[in-house]
């Protein structure tokens, strides 16, 4: 079926309140642990490294409560998560950005427990909602449609953290004051997105489970093992988006000590969001003549060149702008079609075993996510530590060199690898889903109803 605009608008909020919080987190939390709370760099990137690990079995806790449900209320079976999550993810957003008075260990403690936490409970919000596109519609372009709603809604969240976090920051002499203000404000914009993202999609696809009926943990798990597409996307999530999240999180370190001016920030977010919205708006007529996964490959190739000549050629901030917004432009390309593989994934699982998972797939999909994100915490701290950063201080040469390789040289080198997933792993071309659909829905007869 077609969606109205109305409800793919109503489904890119929903990503758009998710980044305003959630992007804070990527963006600038190793930053405000280094200087503010004061934690060694490796330190910080061990909390990202555990806390997205513990999150990951959190996601898959979430789904499967999500696929046992048998009342479902007028609401839906995805939607009121987004509705009741909101309020305790915004505080918990909050609390992440402080820096309390705490001897010894403390802040250490600190910052593994809030990180943790809030990892807990945007689970809570993001697995429903990833999970409701699959029940929204099943026509391919539609999901590519809706995918690129999702991807407008969270690069324009990621647009606005990150022209003004560091501005509103650094309208207060104290940044310890200033972190939570900022993100006090990105939160409450967040909250106002998830209701209007509730109130505006619908869930279409019904797939009625019995009540008392489940599914066996063995059963589920070995049918993800033989779902060849879904670990396909599974390291696509990890290699990719996991470089996409290591630029996030290095970008203001490189901008404050390569370039020499961390409100380049506000600038750089802004071309690089006219580059995601190009890349969006170009995603669904891409698809139509060249496929979800051959659109995938062109956008990596693009990205991957973009980083390996910002690294080889002389440090400047023209060379950078141009090439970033080029590379951006690339690996959005990429990000505006991979929500619409992950639901091909739930058909082509349905189609191979007979039980309709959305939130078990959608939750294994975001256990490769954070284990992206954890690298991507993790790898900085790790590297940042070992080339001597020393926060607020001119760096070294070597210094600089690290921050370097550790923006351009890196994330090549992921996107590289994935490619040749895409090439040699993943194998549910558009086709080759839409004969599945077209089997599914015979098969199912009367089981499902179509709202």
């Amino acid at each position: 079926m077609k969606l109205s605009f109305r409800e793919k608008m109503g489904y890119g909020f929903g990503d758009l309140g998710n980044n305003f919080m959630f992007d804070l987190g990527q963006l600038y939390l190793l930053k405000f642990y280094t200087d503010v709370l004061g934690i060694n760099p490796a330190i910080g990137g061990l909390v990202f490294l555990v806390s997205k690990i513990a999150d990951a079995f959190v996601d898959t806790s979430v789904g499967t409560y999500l696929d046992s449900r048998t009342k479902i209320g007028k609401r839906g079976k995805f939607r009121p998560f987004i509705l009741f999550g909101t309020v305790p993810l915004f505080l918990l957003t909050i609390c992440t950005f402080l820096s309390p008075h705490l001897a010894g260990n403390g802040k250490v403690v600190w910052a593994f427990a809030t990180y943790i936490i809030f990892n807990a409970a945007y689970s809570v919000v993001n697995i429903p909602y990833g999970s409701l596109a699959a029940a929204m519609t099943q026509d391919s372009v539609q999901r590519t449609s809706l995918s690129s709603f999702r991807m407008a809604g969270s690069y324009l969240g990621g647009l606005v953290t990150g022209m003004s976090t560091i501005p509103i920051v650094l309208m207060f002499s104290n940044p310890s004051v200033g972190y939570p203000v900022a993100i006090g404000i990105m939160g409450v914009c967040g909250m106002i997105c998830h209701y209007i993202c509730y109130k505006n999609v619908k869930e279409h696809i019904v797939v009625p489970r019995k009540p008392g009926e489940k599914v066996p943990f063995a059963k589920v798990f070995k049918s993800l093992l033989t779902n060849r597409p879904l670990i396909g996307v599974l390291l696509v999530f990890i290699f990719s988006i996991g470089t996409q999240f290591l630029k996030q999180a290095v970008q203001i370190y490189y901008l404050q000590y390569n370039l020499g001016d961390i409100k380049l920030i506000s600038q750089l977010v802004f071309i690089v969001f006219i580059f995601q919205l190009l890349a969006i708006l170009s995603a669904p007529g891409l698809t139509k003549k060249m496929g979800k996964k051959n659109v995938y490959i062109l956008g990596l190739f693009i990205s991957a060149g973009a980083d390996l000549l910002n690294y080889f050629l002389p440090t400047s901030i023209i060379n950078f702008d141009i090439l970033w917004c080029i590379g951006t432009f690339g690996l959005s390309l990429g990000g505006a079609v991979s929500w619409a593989m992950i639901s091909d994934c739930i058909e082509y699982n349905e189609w191979k075993t007979g039980e309709r998972t959305e939130g078990i797939i959608y939750s294994t999909c975001s256990f490769a996510r954070k284990v992206s994100q954890a690298l991507a915490g993790f790898i900085p701290g790790i590297v940042l530590a070992a080339i001597g950063y020393v926060p607020n201080a001119t760096q070294s040469a070597g210094t600089l060199a690290g921050i370097r390789q550790l923006m351009f040289l890196y994330p090549a080198m992921g996107t590289g690898i994935t490619i040749l997933v895409l090439l040699f792993i993943y194998n549910l071309s558009d086709k080759r889903y839409n004969e599945i659909l077209g089997e599914l829905n015979y098969k199912r007869g009367n089981k499902s109803t179509v709202a």
